[in-house]
């Protein structure tokens, strides 16, 4: 099996056996680890094959010989094929790339840590190419999310947000407990309890999903599953670059801006290259606070790069590595306030100049707060990797070694915390009314993560990979209760700095079967540990006192993973999968008075799945369909929760099934229009609640709908001087959920729909589009949650950025 195509010359090893030409296609594809699309442009007839070592072109050019079908290699990783001939080794120009249909299941996709297409994964598994990234102006994680079956992200604000994936969720707040999804930048995990660092998609060559507990690949950070975001690589053989610039235009708020470019550079043909890729956006505000009187304080700042080195030694041996950065500025929070169970059921213009404090948080202004500090939040992200790869006889190792500091920090208004009136508040002794609390927490965090992966060639009935597994991660989390009275100086009621140190260690591994007629077996695991060791130093205003906490626990086990699949003669697939996630247990250190003994520490949590699937090409392959059924059974699921004071503790909240079905549709018309759809419907039952809790638990988990789903549609047709008009509208449903796990604090949410319409004309060097995002103007609640001391207090809701309109500018050299 090649490690990659990373040039168009470089010669690998194939094995197709005899095979129709799209089926022949799809195996160099996969042996090279490149897309290619448009397969079905060589209809279904053809019978060819190919053995030995060639370059792409070589080999292309061997399998097309006589074909009804001709070539176009688009980059270093895709090639796309086109109806009529002769083959043509020449760079595609944009507007032709567009006009042959692409079907996603044609993409390679290495998200199970081996190159296979999506149609052949017994698996849920998901990818946006780099062209349908740029079709559809998906800039960030949340902006994908819509055309991924089963894919959720909360609405915190920028850098805030946690993703959920198949209803599989442990509450909307994020706190101390491991991520239930494993973001991954190439091969590196950079997150391990912070929210999704909300990276811009600048350059990117797709967006992969693997839904589902990965346990066994991946480790305790894949309950749910795998966000990957996949990089493009520099080309070896010619320079490349692009750049895009844009504005946008909100109602009754701040205008928006945005500016990217990349730029790719062989230094020595065929051996080294870099590629480098830079951003900045800045996106206007919209909520006004109207004691601070601050019209649209939630502007978000965002910035960075990348720069990549590949070096290609020999046909045998490559070596990538990449540096990252992104500094991420929001001046404040985007949630409001309403009154007591309402939620804005519509948008109403609204001028600060006619407001005064006692106009914000009713009905009568949506889209306002009233606050006495700027809850603003900076989300600082940095990274660097390495990556070595060679390819042998028996097959490939891949050696990754990566690097994540990453630093947030909130601040919060916590006056409710001082409140004298209240007798749960932790200072109403102590303060007035007109005393000021204001809250800050960060958290700085290094993850050193090693990860050593051997695999077979692919060739034969037995197919193998073997893994081991080492990561480190450090976080420090100070945080501070400052108190401001009007006759006293600024006073710190509460300090606490606690340190959390995680080492985890894995072999891992899987080998498959073919038996034949199509039938082959996977047995696999992950064998794990996984050492905990939290510290803190809790200095507290009387009557409460400073208190030191110090504890350390190892957890271990085994990860299983099991499936049963039957691929097909004309490419359908079938398949029965059995896996696990888990996540390692805790420490609670946080409070004005101790946490009782019974929360002081929570266990480890883990997730069986039962998976049932089914991928189905049908039609010339223009109609592609990937649906599963899956049965989860969750046991002693973690959460995040709050104090009365407004401080976080962790959890083992109940156990919890989950019953969901999940499906993928595409289909492209021979006359330019494609349609994707994707649903998810699932419905959870929490049972067996924690006797330790003496408030009731929800019935079902929180933070996800019962229904979600999305539809993407795109039209594009040629116009005169080889012009191409391309129309897309999309579309979103996210359905009624909870908040909470606590039946007394379980705000519903949801309900809501997210729609965008653009249109953009493309010619061989540049593209225009002009675009709308949420046309109707829906408010919703895409969020009931914004400040952890007002929490349960007052209504909190976050709507939809209001409508928007936009304008885009692109050129590629």
């Amino acid at each position: 099996m090649a490690g990659g195509a990373e040039a168009a010359d470089a010669r690998l090893r194939f094995a197709i056996p005899t095979r129709s030409y799209a089926d022949a296609l799809i195996d160099l594809g996969l042996q090279a680890n490149i897309s290619v699309l448009g397969t079905a442009s060589c209809g279904a007839d053809g019978r060819v094959s190919l053995a030995g070592r060639y370059s792409v072109r070589e080999a292309l050019d061997r399998l097309l010989e006589g074909a009804p079908c001709r070539y176009s290699i688009i980059d270093a990783r895709t090639v796309r094929i086109l109806p009529g001939g002769p083959s043509s080794a020449r760079p595609a120009e944009p507007h032709e790339t567009l006009r042959a249909p692409v079907l996603v299941s044609e993409v390679v996709v290495t998200a199970t840590k081996r190159p296979m297409a999506l149609d052949q994964l017994p698996a849920g598994v998901s990818a946006i190419p780099r062209e349908q990234i740029m079709a559809t102006r998906s800039v960030d994680v949340g902006q994908t999310t819509g055309q991924l079956a089963g894919v959720l992200t909360t609405n915190l604000g920028p850098g805030r947000d946690k993703l959920l994936i198949r209803g599989l969720s442990d509450g909307s707040f994020t706190g101390r407990t491991r991520s239930t999804v494993s973001t991954y930048l190439d091969d590196a995990p950079i997150n391990y309890n912070a929210p999704d660092p909300d990276l811009r998609l600048v350059d990117i060559d797709r967006v992969e999903v693997v839904r589902g507990p990965q346990g066994a690949l991946y480790g305790s950070g894949s309950l749910a599953g795998i966000y990957r975001i996949v990089t493009s690589k520099p080309d070896l053989e010619r320079p490349r670059a692009g750049v895009s610039a844009g504005m946008a235009w909100t109602k009754s708020g701040d205008a928006s801006h945005e500016v990217d470019g990349y730029v790719s550079l062989p230094i020595v043909k065929d051996r080294i290259a870099i590629r480098l890729a830079g951003y900045e956006d800045v996106q206007g505000g919209y909520i006004d606070d109207v004691n601070l009187r601050i019209a649209n304080v939630d502007q978000t700042r965002r910035d960075g790069g990348r720069i990549a080195l590949r070096v290609r030694f020999d046909d045998h041996w490559r070596f990538d590595a990449l540096a990252a950065t992104q500094h991420l500025r929001s001046n404040d929070t985007q949630y409001i306030t309403t009154a007591r169970g309402a939620v804005p059921a519509a948008r109403q213009g609204m001028a600060l100049e006619v407001l005064t404090p006692d106009d914000g948080g009713g009905i009568g202004a949506p889209d306002a707060r009233k606050n006495r500090v700027q809850e603003a939040h900076n989300n600082d992200f940095s990274y660097g990797g390495a990556t070595l790869q060679g390819d042998f006889a028996w097959g490939s190792i891949t050696s990754s070694t990566s690097y994540v500091h990453h630093v947030f920090s909130s601040q919060f208004d916590a006056s409710d915390a001082l409140d004298p009136s209240d007798p749960m508040a932790p200072l109403g002794g102590v303060a007035t009314p007109q005393d000021l609390g204001v809250f800050t927490e960060a958290t700085r965090s290094n993850m050193l993560v090693q990860d050593l992966v051997l695999r077979s060639s692919g060739v034969g009935r037995f197919d193998w990979l073997f893994g081991v597994y080492a990561a480190r991660t450090t976080e420090r989390n100070p945080s501070t209760l400052g108190v401001l009275s009007a006759g006293r100086a600024v006073m710190t009621a509460y300090t606490e700095m606690r340190k959390d140190r995680q080492r985890e260690y894995a072999v891992y591994g899987e080998g498959s079967y073919e038996f034949g007629d199509g039938w082959s077996a996977t047995l696999g695991g992950r064998f794990f540990e996984n050492r905990v060791h939290t510290t803190a130093q809790l200095d507290v205003i009387q009557p409460y006192g400073p208190r030191f906490f110090d504890q350390a626990r190892t957890f271990n086990g085994f990860s299983p993973k099991i499936s049963l699949q039957r691929q097909f003669s004309n490419g359908d697939l079938v398949y029965g999968l059995i896996t696990e996630g888990y996540r390692p247990g805790g420490f609670n250190s946080s409070g004005f008075f101790p946490i009782r003994a019974a929360r002081t520490t929570f266990a480890p949590d883990r997730l069986r799945n039962y998976e049932l699937g089914v991928k189905l090409r049908r039609l010339d392959s223009r109609l592609g369909v990937r649906a599963a059924a899956y049965y989860d059974d969750w046991t002693n699921v973690q959460t995040d929760r709050y104090r009365a004071s407004g401080l976080a503790y962790t959890a083992n909240v109940a156990d919890a099934r989950i019953l969901g079905l999940e499906a993928e549709v595409v289909y492209d018309f021979p006359f330019g229009l494609s349609l994707q759809a994707n649903g998810l419907v699932s419905d959870s039952r929490v049972k067996n609640p924690n006797p330790d809790f003496q408030e009731p638990t929800t019935r079902e988990l929180p933070g996800v709908p019962n229904a979600s789903g999305g539809l993407l549609v795109v039209y594009q047709r040629p116009l005169p001087s080889d012009l191409t008009l391309r129309l897309a509208g999309e579309a979103s449903y996210v359905g009624r959920a909870g908040l909470s796990f606590d039946t007394t604090r379980n705000e519903r949410m949801g309900h809501y729909l997210r729609a965008e319409l653009s249109a953009e004309v493309i010619g061989e060097r540049w593209r225009l589009m002009a675009y709308v995002t949420n046309p109707f103007d829906d408010a919703g609640d895409t969020f009931a949650y914004g400040n952890p001391f007002s929490f349960g207090k007052v209504r909190q809701a976050t709507p939809q950025r209001p409508r928007t309109a936009g304008l885009r500018l692109g050129a590629a050299f």
